[in-house]
């Protein structure tokens, strides 16, 4: 027999958990996750940054949202998801007023060296600085979101690769793992499988893109100081980070790839390790452990929460690139607010206010 649910989320990372817990107890959700553990992927390989000036405007302004939605939140729990911790951007005074927008303001180039002292004087010119950036605790806010929708109601399957999805009567037939399910609403937040899931549910797909994103935990000869902000060239050749007395590092590369389990490619890690000990006086000794999530875009760029424009209830919530935690809270708000629209009969006729015209699936400029 086949469960009965008005919404079916797809995906159990921290698009799924969030908007799981934002409509549980307003309708009944399962959510489904093809892993045997939830948020497997890319959501356990986050950064743990929030930048409020990083990304599109529209990503900006999701940004800025998710961060009042998360600070409420924090007075309620033991230990907060926010941690204040500048983000600063460095390179050429060219790529630096290139790539910095909203809230990062330029910083003098002894300013820069005063925030981050390991910093070689002569491997940048420009700087500047988002202090309204916050680190996150990731898999707090991750299993925050997961209790809540519990706690509302809502019923969580792992180990449930979806296998089947079609279109039946007024709603969805599913098949995931063992399970069979019917639903009203079928919502796709299966991040980098998101087209996978739209080809086998019938559903024309977007032309969603992974690209490989490669981090790892290195020990140093010298500490980056309490403090310090997140560095990140803008060239997009590497970030880093302290991470107590180790560095967090990447190359930030951007390599197209399938939907797949990702792990780092042989040389990434040691040319990085290469390039920052040549940039900074870090001193890199080692490389503790060393991971590769994958970043799924649409074509322009900006992430994607809307109902499909041909296959009524068909919802999609993908496309987060590299913002997923910091758009999540306010992009959940926004999907909760169109699906349960739709489910109160007041249909899914498209998107009314200008940050979901952003991020509707039935923007002309989001297929390739």
């Amino acid at each position: 027999m086949a469960a009965h649910y008005d919404v079916l989320i797809v995906g159990g990372g921290i698009a799924g958990l969030s908007l799981a817990s934002a409509l549980a107890g307003k309708c009944s959700v399962a959510l489904v996750e093809a892993e045997q553990e939830l948020a497997y992927h890319t959501s356990s390989r986050s950064a743990r940054q929030l930048i409020p000036s990083y990304g599109p405007p529209v990503v900006q302004e999701l940004t800025a949202r998710t961060l009042e939605l998360i600070a409420a939140r924090d007075v309620e729990l033991p230990e907060p998801v926010l941690t204040p911790r500048s983000f600063m951007l460095i390179g050429s005074e060219a790529g630096v007023a290139a790539e910095a927008s909203g809230s990062m303001k330029p910083i003098t180039h002894a300013e820069a060296l005063e925030l981050c002292p390991a910093l070689v004087p002569e491997s940048f010119a420009a700087a500047g600085l988002d202090t309204g950036s916050f680190g996150s605790n990731a898999p707090l806010l991750l299993d925050d979101h997961r209790q809540r929708a519990v706690a509302a109601g809502a019923d969580i399957y792992t180990g449930a690769r979806v296998h089947s999805a079609q279109r039946l009567g007024s709603g969805w037939e599913v098949g995931a793992g063992t399970e069979a399910f019917q639903t009203g609403v079928l919502v796709n937040a299966a991040g980098a499988w998101a087209d996978e899931l739209a080809v086998i549910s019938g559903v024309e797909k977007l032309g969603l893109q992974p690209y490989r994103r490669t981090a790892a935990i290195a020990a140093v000869d010298r500490p980056l100081p309490e403090g310090c902000p997140m560095v990140a060239a803008a060239d997009n050749t590497f970030y880093f980070r302290r991470e107590g007395n180790d560095v967090l590092i990447s190359p930030s590369e951007a390599v197209p790839s399938g939907p797949e389990d990702a792990r780092p490619r042989p040389g990434d890690v040691e040319r990085l390790v290469e390039l920052l000990n040549t940039v900074t006086t870090l001193g890199i000794t080692a490389v503790r452990r060393a991971w590769t999530g994958l970043r799924t875009e649409a074509a322009d760029g900006v992430p994607v929460a809307g109902f499909d424009a041909e296959a009524p209830g068909f919802y999609w919530l993908a496309g987060q690139g590299g913002y997923g935690f910091q758009t999540s809270s306010a992009m959940a708000e926004l999907a909760a607010e169109q699906i349960l629209a739709g489910q109160a009969g007041a249909g899914a006729a498209g998107p009314v206010s200008r940050t979901a015209q952003a991020l509707a699936a039935t923007r002309w400029s989001i297929r390739r």
